[in-house]
Order: C-alpha cells, then structure tokens, then sequence
C-alpha cells in the first residue's frame, strides 16, 4: 500500500479540494479522507512507522505543503519511435513524461514507420507497457499519411488506437476529412487535425511578420490556419465527430471555435504552453529553437490563447512535445525542423504564467491537463476518487527551478535557463513511485 498524506488535494473533476490524506491499495485509489493513518488497523499502521527503515512493504508519502492532483494527460506527443529514435524513443520520453507530471501520453502517429497498421500499432503499445507510465497511441488517418486513402480505422481502433490523426500534415482533401469524421463519429472516437494549409505557406514554423522579415523569408501567414480550421469545424458539426483542433496560434481560428462551440459539444480546441507563453519576438531571439508548426504569432494571438483558456473555448493544454538533435536545429531558420520539446516544461509555464499571473485557477489548469483531455480520449484517468486510478502528482508550486537538464533525450526548447514556479516531487502511476524529484 501507499499512503499520501498532509497534502492539499484538488480534484478537477468533481470540485473537491482541501486537505486529504490518499490511500492507495494496488493500482487504485482505495479511501481519500482526514487523518486515514489512524484508520488503519494496528498491523499497518505498524507498517507505517517503520517504513522510514525501509523494513516494510507500506510506503507514506509526506506531501505536507504540496499540491495533490491527478496525473496530468498529454494528448499531444511524439516519442520517435520507431524510426526516429535519435531523437527520442519510447522509454526516454516516458521518463521526461513522469518528470513533468503526466502519468498518461497519447503519441501521435508521423513515426518511421507511420502508425497506419496494426503490427506498428502493436509494436508502440507493447514497448508503451514497459515504461512505468499510461502510454497509448493515435493512429494515422490516411495510409501512408498521404492524404488520399483513409486507413481501416475500424480494425485500428479494435486493435487499441486512441484516436486518429495526422498530425504533422494537413489533411487536404475535404472528401476525406468528411468520410474521416463520418467514421470516427460511429467508433466514437477523435480525431485531431494539424491546421494549415501549405499553400499558401513560404516558409513554415515562423510567423509571417516581424519574424519572416527579420529573416528576410516568406514565413507562414494566419490564414494558412483560420482556412482549415474553419473548414474542418463546419465538417465537424455537419457529421457530429468528436474533433480536436491542435495547438492553435490565431485569435481569429480561437474565435471560430469559440463560435463552432455554441452550436456542437464534440469541438474541442488545445493550446501549447508555449503558444500562451511566447510570441514571434522568441523566435528572432532564440532561433531555431523557437520554431514551430504553426509558428508563434503576435502579441494578440497570445492574449486570445488565454482568454480562450480562461473563458473555456480551449479546453486543453497539449504540450506537442517535439524532440528533434542540437545538430538539427542548428542548422539554418529555413532548414531546421520545426518544434521543442515540452513535457518537463508544461505544468511550471501554466504555474508561471496562467495561474501566477491571475488568468485561471489551479483547478482550471489541472481540468486542462488531465480531466479534459482523458475525457476526450474516453481515458479512466484525470480525477481522484476512491475506487479511481492512483494516477497522482506531488508538486510544490511554490518552488522554482530552472531547467539546464532534461530526461528528454533531446533539449530544443526556448525555455531552457528561466526561472519557472512549480517542480513535481513525485510522479505516481498505478500506485507505484515512477519519479521522485532528486533531493540535493
């Protein structure tokens, strides 16, 4: 057994919080309540006093001035694998997962090969078992992530995917996003969309603006984004598909969800952390860095993030954790490929930047990044409730730390050297201690 305890304790889900102890049987949760240690009978609270000898098989957990919350839930990562594992496999971006706090990961399918059959689907899944943490996986869309022949999504999903999508290019074709969604609907499953349209881009992962002119490039226009996202919301309310507009960057593609939302409840819109956390002026600063699809936009745009955060028009927070070598962003702004790694980072910018700086509530981040997203993937994961998966963090959101190291097998982020508040203590999956902030 694992006992929490002196914790304060939110769950996003029901509204709970306070101050509650956790007891843990197995890999579930089995009573929440004050003081559970006196509950216990003699024999385990015996148990209990010498595990500090490491004599016993009861482990207690002293969160005495920490947050107790859900593990939190990133429908957005690529893990590299297979392929691609120069720059992260399986296993190190589980760890950097349960670094960051997230005790579940959905990877998206743009692997070598891609995930549009069931033998690579079955290889993600498998090694996904050995890691420590909840590791499942999208399955493409299209064959080949071609954009012209949709996979069988139905001996896909019975063979485990989450979700569908083909994340990393747009889909082009409306006939096939309509059948898509029209399938998707009947296996009531998601699928996400990458929104941007590559014809009318010069040159991706940095916005069309200060940031191309500084560069002297053509860069990407907000109209590659608000074209498909409108399209594809329409298509969405028309066959009733559970949808998932990824890492949005316009104020205008938040405002067409924002107005897609009153008339369906199957729209769903994620932000990154570091789309609400940086502008295009990062991107002249750090370089390539600070290149991403889609890129990062103004002043504006940023605003509008939160706000659409706050108001509830973006319900989730997705890091699209995207490792990628040194020796590759090194190269020049037009050659790099784009995107950063993100897991360690996510849960201290929302810290740092949304509840600090007084846009949402810690509850409301928590529901962004774990009951949300897990209820959208139809996931038993994102809430605390006895007889409820021991999914559960530690974090001191007072604390801060600066990140110089990652487990991340890559380390291409903008955020690397600043000051951010909130560092995980302890990381636990299926009642089992899967990290524990090193003590100095």
């Amino acid at each position: 057994m694992l006992l929490i305890e002196n914790g304060y304790m939110i769950d996003p889900k029901s509204g709970l919080e306070g101050n509650y102890d956790i007891l843990i049987e197995g890999s579930r949760i089995r009573k929440i309540g004050r003081k559970l240690r006196e509950s216990l009978t003699e024999t385990e609270q015996e148990k209990c006093r010498v595990w500090d000898t490491r004599v016993s098989d009861i482990q207690v957990l002293d969160a005495r001035g920490m947050l107790v919350a859900p593990g939190l839930v990133d429908v957005h990562v690529h893990f590299r694998d297979p392929g691609l594992t120069h720059k992260e496999d399986i296993l190190t971006g589980a760890a950097a997962a349960a670094r960051g706090g997230f005790t579940t990961v959905v990877l998206m399918a743009n692997t070598k090969p891609v995930v549009d059959s069931e033998e690579t689907l079955r290889y993600v899944l498998e090694k996904g078992r050995t890691t420590g943490i909840h590791v499942q996986s999208c399955a493409t869309v299209t064959v080949g992530m071609q954009g012209r022949e949709l996979v069988d999504m139905d001996a896909l999903a019975a063979a485990g995917a989450a979700g569908f999508t083909d994340d990393g290019i747009p889909i082009m074709d409306p006939d096939i996003v309509r059948r898509a969604m029209e399938k998707a609907a009947r296996l009531d499953m998601p699928v996400s969309f990458h929104e941007e349209d590559p014809g009318q881009i010069a040159n991706n992962g940095v916005n069309r603006g200060r940031a191309s002119e500084y560069y002297g490039i053509g860069g990407s226009p907000r109209e590659a984004e608000i074209s498909m996202v409108e399209r594809d919301l329409q298509i969405a309310l028309e066959t009733g598909a559970c949808i998932d507009i990824q890492h949005i960057s316009s104020r205008e593609a938040v405002e067409l969800v924002r107005q897609a939302k009153k008339k369906g409840h199957n729209i769903h819109a994620e932000a990154t952390p570091h789309h609400f956390t940086l502008t295009e002026e990062a991107a002249i600063q750090h370089g390539t860095l600070a290149k991403m699809n889609p890129p990062l936009r103004e002043e504006e745009d940023r605003q509008a993030i939160i706000r659409g955060l706050a108001d509830g028009t973006i319900d989730l927070i997705a890091t699209d954790h995207a490792p990628h070598t040194a020796q590759e962003k090194a190269q020049d702004i037009t050659k790099a490929p784009s995107g950063i790694i993100g897991l360690e980072t996510a849960l201290p910018l929302a810290i740092t930047e949304l509840v600090n700086g007084g846009y949402l509530t810690m509850k409301s981040v928590l529901k962004k990044m774990s009951t949300n997203p897990a209820s959208m993937y139809r996931l038993d994961a994102g809430y605390l409730a006895e007889g409820g998966p021991a999914d559960i963090i530690l974090v001191d959101t007072e604390a801060t730390q600066v990140f110089t190291e990652y487990l991340s097998r890559s380390s291409n982020s903008p955020f690397t050297g600043r000051e951010l508040h909130g560092v995980v203590k302890a990381t636990v999956c299926g009642g089992k201690v899967v990290y524990r902030y090193p003590k100095k």
